[in-house]
């Protein structure tokens, strides 16, 4: 006997009814016929079905276990197993704590094990059950591959049915995250199980096969070097592919092909100037952005085209000329225009819960476009209104926050050059959001990001913000400047490099007419420095640096007295044991007496900073 054990976790803590009792009894009577009955008549058809749940009590958690003849004697037998699996399927397509329930009761090797049985029909609801819950989010896809015979077997059974191929193949894809899944995939023979089913009858087992093909060769260089040899039907694999991309074809289908291409072009299977590439995946792709196309296919298409582009400059001149494809840009960071412009309010609804999604795929694309080539860089900059460019850059300064999943694909897309180019124009909102951007790229960045920035906005940019009239763009250029000398090898490095100017800068401003709020930022900066192991002696050898701390320390404004109460601090810290010769000459120049009044100070900060300092002293 073979017994498939489910257990069904109670999702409310209701009373149980008579009418579910009934259900509930009728699943465990002893007369098989009574179960069928009850499975098809009364779990199937009733309400209990609707809610993703079988309420079985308010206090325990009970089990629905049906044993189920192994040899399959009967008619009945398997007709009952079959409707087992399809009530699963069932309560699998419910919430994700239904679906989480069934995980938990170890539903995916029970029906695993079910695909061994010679019954097709059986078979195929068990792997439509499957694919039910590995497409979900919360079931672990490491199930798939922890029997290593199960992916040969689903490729054993791939040549069954359109249904066998349909849903095996939904599920490779759901279940390919990693090089390890594709290589395993890879190596049982996916590609030639699955590459006939490119010319099947069935236009749903030709979109799975298709989607199949994406994921497998996406970043993958074996896999795309295989694909490019295939013959179906005697035609090239690529080839098929470039018939897929025809505008007649429902657009799932061009756009997943054109992904297909650009992951064998990226993984050097194709070649950049392959006419297979540019005349007809780079224009499909093209295609993709326009504003008559759904908002997911926009995406997918803008993200599709950048990467394929990203490397190649020829490929980035040919996509700046087509279509116009920079206006067409534009549009994503004014998406919806209007309401009145989309008669169809599901769809609004849904464009503007993503339109965060459609700026995010915009700008990898203008970074693409723009990493390579200044020309066209400019070209981006000179078409596309200000208005555009303002709310664009906008978008990115959060995209670039440390915290934000867009930081690195967008830093990897050379955005870096786009955003200086943005620093020198003659809109100051255009500079604010130029140098905010990259204020929030360089927060917590390592070394190699920083020092791509401060190359690519040179030095003579830098120091011309930190004199531009508008305070916004002083402002935000100090926070740039902040956020690149953190932490003690950054700061050592940069002002080993640049202090001179940076000194400069710092002096100026501090004497300057500026707000508290840009000499607060400036002092904050100078504790950096202070901060640094070597940067800290460019403060100690500046007499008329360590003055104006002096005097900020005795400023009438808290804010002013406390950054400046962290500069010293940093610069008497013991941890080294080298501070004895600065102590001493902060001494000298009166600092201790300034603190020690300064640990009776109001403001509770200032006091404990102050109070923090003596004790350095003291130590």
């Amino acid at each position: 006997m073979c017994r498939l054990t489910v257990v069904l976790s109670c999702v409310t803590m209701q009373e149980v009814t008579a009418t579910s009792r009934h259900y509930v009894d009728r699943l465990f009577h002893p007369d098989p016929q009574k179960v069928l009955q009850g499975v098809m008549t009364e779990v199937l058809g009733s309400e209990l079905r609707t809610e993703g749940v079988v309420v079985l009590g308010s206090e325990l958690r009970t089990e629905c276990v049906v044993l189920l003849g192994s040899e399959l004697r009967t008619e009945g037998a398997v007709v009952l197993r079959t409707e087992c699996v399809v009530v699963l399927g069932s309560l699998a397509m419910g919430t994700e704590n239904n679906i989480k329930s069934l995980v938990d009761c170890h539903i995916i090797p029970a029906l695993l094990q079910g695909l061994v049985c010679p019954d097709l029909i059986f078979i195929e609801a068990c792997l439509r059950c499957l694919r039910t819950v590995f497409i979900s989010p919360v079931t672990p896809v490491q199930l798939l591959y922890t029997d290593p015979t199960v992916i040969p077997h689903l490729m054993s059974l791939l040549s069954r049915s359109p249904r066998t191929q349909d849903y095996i193949t939904q599920i490779f894809s759901h279940c390919c995250k990693t090089p390890e899944h594709q290589t395993v995939l890879f190596n049982h023979g996916a590609i030639q199980n699955i590459a006939p089913m490119l010319i099947s009858l069935s236009y749903k087992v030709r979109m799975q096969a298709l989607k199949c093909f994406s994921v497998l060769a996406y970043e993958n260089t074996q896999v795309s070097m295989t694909l490019v040899n295939v013959l179906v039907d005697g035609d090239l694999l690529s080839q098929v592919f470039v018939r897929m991309l025809q505008r007649d074809l429902p657009i799932e289908m061009q756009l997943t092909a054109a992904k297909c291409l650009t992951y064998m072009c990226r993984a050097g299977a194709i070649r950049t100037d392959d006419r297979c590439i540019v005349l007809k995946t780079l224009p499909c792709l093209v295609r993709m952005c326009s504003k008559e196309r759904l908002l997911e296919e926009r995406v997918e298409g803008a993200e599709t085209l950048a990467y394929l582009m990203e490397p190649d400059v020829e490929l980035q001149r040919i996509a700046s000329v087509t279509d116009h494809l920079v206006a067409m840009l534009a549009d994503y960071f004014k998406y919806p225009s209007s309401v009145s412009a989309i008669t169809d309010i599901k769809r609004l609804d849904h464009d503007l819960k993503h339109a965060h999604e459609l700026r995010q795929a915009a700008f990898k694309l203008y970074a693409s476009l723009g990493s390579n080539d200044e020309d066209i860089r400019k070209k981006l900059l000179q078409n596309a209104p200000d208005e555009v460019l303002v709310m664009a850059s906008s978008t990115l300064c959060n995209l670039l926050l440390e915290f934000s999943p867009s930081k690195e694909p967008i830093l990897e897309s050379g955005v870096v050059e786009l955003l200086c180019s943005l620093t020198q124009s003659d809109s100051p909102a255009l500079r604010v959001n130029g140098i905010w951007a990259l204020m929030n790229m360089a927060f917590q960045a390592d070394q190699k990001v920083k020092g791509e920035i401060v190359r690519a906005l040179g030095t003579e940019q830098l120091f011309r913000l930190l004199s531009d009239p508008d305070t916004n763009v002083l402002m935000k250029t100090l926070g740039l400047l902040r956020n690149l000398l953190s932490t003690r090898p950054h700061i050592d490095q940069i002002m080993s490099s640049h202090g001179k100017q940076i000194m400069q800068a710092v002096t100026l401003i501090l004497e300057g007419e500026h707000s508290i709020e840009v000499k607060e930022q400036t002092l904050c900066i100078l504790a950096n420095i202070a901060d640094g192991n070597t940067a800290k002696e460019l403060i100690m050898t500046n007499d008329d640096i360590l003055q104006k701390i002096k005097y900020y320390m005795g400023h009438s404004n808290a804010k002013l007295q406390l950054a400046a109460t962290f500069c010293i601090s940093n610069l008497i810290w013991n941890e080294e044991g080298s501070c004895q010769e600065r102590q001493d000459k902060l001494r000298e120049l009166g600092f201790v007496d300034i603190l020690h009044k300064l640990t009776q100070a109001l403001d509770p900060n200032l006091c404990e900073r102050a109070k923090t300092a003596m004790q350095h002293y003291l130590a």
